[in-house]
């Protein structure tokens, strides 16, 4: 089973390369990767997409908070969630087809970003088997190009993933993650 992890890190040189290496030693596959900065400064956001059942990634997990930069790991498989990637995708577009395109784009709920005599780029954001759906549907007018984010997700509602941090630069734990004794 996917599993979509999310992993706030401090934002600093290497620490995506010493996640991306605990996976390769741990022998999982990432299936999905974007990182990016979050609204707190000095945190970035990485969203991984890996397979594996919930012993292992309750394995994976505890092995991501040993590793110094890791500041927080939560898995939104089991959560409500919401899930997005972008694709962007060059499609053959002779005048002869271009409208019957345009009108998949539209079904599909896509933007035309760019136009050429002979090719369209078109813009495509949502869940994955919407892309995936979008890609097989444009094959057969010959795909030239295509490239993707990758998954983003973020849990509905209104708590934080974390709160901010303290005053000694750490960030407080994830208040459904600290436990009352």
């Amino acid at each position: 089973m996917a599993h979509t992890l999310v992993v706030l890190v401090e934002d600093k040189p290497g620490v995506l390369n010493r996640v991306a290496s605990l996976f390769r030693r741990r022998a999982f596959n990432i299936e999905s990767l974007t990182v990016g900065h979050t609204e707190q400064p000095g945190l970035s956001r990485m969203t991984i997409v890996v397979e594996g059942d919930d012993f292992a990634i309750e394995r994976l997990t505890a092995y991501l908070y040993k590793l110094v930069n890791v500041v927080q790991v939560e898995d939104l498989t089991h959560t409500q969630s919401v899930v997005r990637d972008l694709a962007l995708i060059k499609v053959q577009a002779p005048p002869e087809s271009r409208t019957q395109i345009m009108q998949v784009v539209d079904v599909f709920r896509g933007r035309v970003v760019d136009v050429t005599n002979q090719s369209l780029i078109v813009e495509l954001t949502g869940d994955v088997e919407k892309i995936d759906g979008f890609v097989e549907v444009l094959r057969p007018f010959g795909i030239i190009e295509m490239v993707r984010t990758g998954v983003v997700a973020m849990e509905r509602g209104s708590t934080p993933l974390y709160v901010p941090l303290n005053g000694n630069g750490q960030a407080h734990p994830h208040p459904e993650t600290i436990s009352e004794n």
